[in-house]
């Protein structure tokens, strides 16, 4: 009924940059907190950044200054912007959101965007 889809990882240069996008579609009434995970090989997934649905923002220690969340409500869209990246922000990059519908109320991802930093 729900679906996530990211877009826009790939390949840079350490310290280039790159917007991930994220978009929801279904039967879908509201969305309330929208977060960007990922995960390194090898590495248990982590918590990257999260929007609440009114705007209200939280980063990880680890992304603080080079990283920008934001949300588009009315298109059901997430967008990460990443600059000063840095081989050690290789990883797969998930979008995650608590998604609200007529009847339900659950949390979804996507299937991922790699993204490399080479160095």
């Amino acid at each position: 009924q729900v679906q996530l889809v990211e877009s826009g990882g790939g390949l840079v240069q350490a310290g280039g940059s790159l917007r991930l996008s994220c978009v929801a579609s279904g039967r879908i009434f509201s969305i309330d907190a929208m977060n960007w995970y990922r995960q390194a090989p090898g590495k248990q997934r982590e918590l990257v950044a999260t929007i609440t649905r009114v705007g209200t923002t939280n980063y990880a220690d680890f992304v603080k200054g080079r990283f920008t969340i934001s949300r588009d409500n009315a298109k059901n869209t997430l967008a990460l912007d990443m600059a000063g990246l840095k081989p050690e922000d290789t990883a797969v990059y998930y979008c995650n959101m608590d998604i609200v519908g007529l009847t339900f109320r659950r949390n979804y991802w996507g299937p991922g965007t790699q993204v490399t930093v080479s160095s």
